[in-house]
């Protein structure tokens, strides 16, 4: 019998598995796909991620896949600024910086880094059922039994749906491109993220690899058609904007809603507990959520140097974690709607940069300090 299973290969389940093995805990991962491919394209990671990956010995190995990111910039159509996080200072304090990286890349470092032999590919669950242990059923056939079971599946988790029943899916009414292509960012964008807001869409981009760049395109869903023209609606935005979409190739673009999920009461059950999207998945208007799923195992790692009695564990993350992850789901959702307005976006831009900059970097802050 297992003692622990992680359902879901994500970068969540991922870096659970590499603390695990940290503690020398004998553990299986159950993935739901054939492969670990390159779902979503490209993916930041920030400071306080960065951080737990330099524990993990894994910095300087997912720097070097990936491409450093000094500064973020929120501009408006004509790429004028309205705002900047500047990440120099808390670079320093931190010694980290934000990596962004293809995803496919980030999960092969961490696959690899736990052992292959550790994951099951094609294993997709279907029915998890509390017996003296838990047994759990897989669609393929696979049946087995184990102590502890972490749900590490995502927004649409079984293990939540299942154990706890709780939390619903809320959707932004925003529909959102991510795409993959080729192409030389002028230099002035080769260590920046660009985030660009219109009337009611919005467009940003950055650099994951020497010539790879990473875009995501939203807008609202009264404005969706099933045949959009994604250079036709961005016409009115600088033609660096056009350039980039032009140079993708349709097959690199996939499209989503966005989406998240209600806070739910308790993020564990007996001998079970939810940790990333599972728990509180949230939009990405601040790029913290795989971010807050590998804090969630590094502070599940954290508890177990002083304890490894599981139940008291799960009682004390959540706890810890609870507070920073409301703040982070919350606020993302508000940023997604005020980044999406239709009217009054002169006046929106106009109060977004008299924000003073020691404030922005104050909440920056507060989400890059990790709380163990």
């Amino acid at each position: 019998m297992n003692q622990i299973s992680i359902i879901g290969a994500g970068i969540g389940g991922l870096t659970l598995g590499n603390i695990l093995k940290q503690h020398d805990l004998d553990f299986t991962i159950y993935e739901s796909a054939s492969e670990i491919k390159p779902v979503g394209a490209g993916i930041m990671m920030a400071v306080n991620a960065m951080q737990i990956f330099d524990k993990l010995g894994l910095k300087e190995k997912i720097e070097s896949k990936g491409n450093k990111i000094h500064g973020i910039c929120i501009a408006d159509e004509k790429l004028k600024t309205i705002s900047t996080t500047n990440v120099l200072a808390l670079e320093k304090k931190f010694n980290s910086c934000n990596v962004a990286i293809h995803r496919a890349e980030l999960q092969n470092i961490l696959a690899e880094n736990l052992g292959f032999e550790n994951i099951q590919l094609n294993h997709s669950l279907n029915q998890i059922k509390k017996k003296e242990n838990y047994i759990l059923k897989f669609e393929n056939g696979f049946e087995t039994e184990c102590e502890i079971v972490f749900g590490a599946d995502g927004i649409h988790s079984k293990v939540r749906n299942q154990i706890l029943g709780a939390g619903s899916i809320r959707n932004a009414g925003q529909k959102c491109w991510r795409g993959l292509t080729d192409f030389n960012l002028p230099e002035k964008y080769s260590h920046h993220a660009l985030e660009i807001w219109g009337k009611g869409k919005r467009f940003g981009f950055v650099k994951i690899s020497d010539r790879k760049v990473y875009w995501y395109a939203l807008v609202n869903e009264n404005k969706f058609e099933e045949k959009i023209d994604l250079s036709e609606t961005f016409r009115d935005f600088d033609s660096l904007v056009l350039e980039i979409l032009e140079s993708t190739q349709k097959e690199n673009i996939i499209l989503n809603d966005i989406v998240d999920l209600t806070p739910i009461p308790k993020w564990y059950a007996e001998n079970t507990c939810l940790i990333g999207d599972a728990a509180h998945a949230t939009t990405p208007n601040m790029g913290q959520g795989a971010c807050q799923s590998i804090e969630d195992a590094y502070v599940i790692g954290k508890l177990l140097e002083k304890n490894r009695n599981f139940n008291s564990i799960f009682e004390e993350f959540q706890k810890i974690r609870r507070k920073k992850v409301d703040y982070i789901v919350k606020n993302s959702w508000t940023i997604g709607k005020i980044s999406q307005w239709e009217k009054g976006n002169q006046l929106r831009n106009f109060l977004m940069r008299s924000i003073p900059e020691s404030i922005n970097q104050k909440m920056v802050e507060k989400i890059l300090k990790l709380e163990l």
